[in-house]
C-alpha cells in the first residue's frame, strides 16, 4: 500500500552550516502532530553538516551554490525555484548566511521566517551578535524570530525570548544558552506559523491562541 501523502504545511529550510536549528525543526516535525513538514533543505554550499542531517531524516536536499550565479537576483530566484519545486509554501532560514533579493521576498511575501541571536532591533545586521552583546555590556540579550523583509533583521517580530548575560560569560557560554532557546523557540514559531496563528498588521504581530 502506498503511504498517504503528508498533508501538513510544507516548508523549505535554508541552511549554510552545521544545521542545529534545522535539526531542532526536523526533530519537531518527526511528530505527526506538528503542523509543518520539511519538504526540502536548501544549502548555498555543498558538503555542509546540515545536508547530512537532512539526509539522515530522509528529507530531500538541494544545493544552490552562491558562486554559480552572477548576482543576488539570479541566486534568489534559483533558491525560490528549488523551494517551489518541492511544493514549499514558506521558507525558513536557519543559519542561512545569504540575503535574498526583493524578488524572492515578493514571491514568498510574508512567508519567509528568520531567526537572529539577539533581541531585535538590538545588534541587527551582524554575524557577531553574541560577541557584540558582550562587548556592549548588555545585561539581557536573547532570540528573535521574525518575518524577513527588504531590510536585514528588521521584519515583523513573531517571537522573542530574553537570555540573561551572566558574570563571566564568554562568547561560547552565552552562545550555548542562546542556542538552547533557539532550538525550542524556532520550532514552536514555525508550528504556530503553519497553523495560521500570527496576525500581522504593519510591524505589529498578534498571536491567536487555540480556542
Amino acid at each position: 500500500m502506498t503511504p498517504a501523502a503528508d498533508s501538513r504545511y510544507p516548508i523549505a529550510v535554508l541552511v549554510s552550516g552545521s544545521g542545529t536549528n534545522l535539526q531542532a525543526i526536523l526533530d519537531a516535525a518527526a511528530d505527526p502532530g506538528y503542523a509543518a513538514t520539511v519538504a526540502v533543505v536548501i544549502s548555498d554550499r555543498p558538503g555542509v553538516r546540515a545536508l547530512g542531517r537532512a539526509d539522515a531524516a530522509g528529507v530531500p536536499t538541494a544545493v544552490v551554490a552562491w558562486g554559480d550565479h552572477p548576482d543576488r537576483e539570479s541566486f534568489s530566484t534559483a533558491v525560490c525555484d528549488a523551494a517551489a519545486a518541492h511544493g514549499a509554501e514558506a521558507i525558513v532560514m536557519a543559519g542561512f548566511m545569504r540575503i535574498l533579493s526583493a524578488a524572492a521576498l515578493n514571491r514568498y511575501s510574508g512567508r519567509i521566517l528568520n531567526i537572529h541571536p539577539s533581541l531585535l532591533p538590538a545588534f541587527a545586521g551582524t554575524t557577531h551578535a553574541v560577541r557584540d552583546a558582550l562587548g556592549h555590556g548588555v545585561k539581557l540579550t536573547g532570540v528573535t524570530v521574525h518575518l524577513a523583509d527588504e531590510h536585514v533583521d528588521y521584519g515583523p517580530i513573531l517571537e522573542q525570548e530574553a537570555v540573561p548575560v551572566l558574570a563571566g560569560d564568554t562568547e561560547d557560554t552565552l552562545h550555548a544558552r542562546i542556542q538552547d532557546v533557539e532550538h525550542r523557540l524556532y520550532p514552536a514559531a514555525v508550528d504556530a506559523f503553519a497553523r495560521g496563528r500570527y496576525e500581522v498588521a504593519g510591524r505589529v504581530v498578534a498571536r491567536r491562541e487555540p480556542v
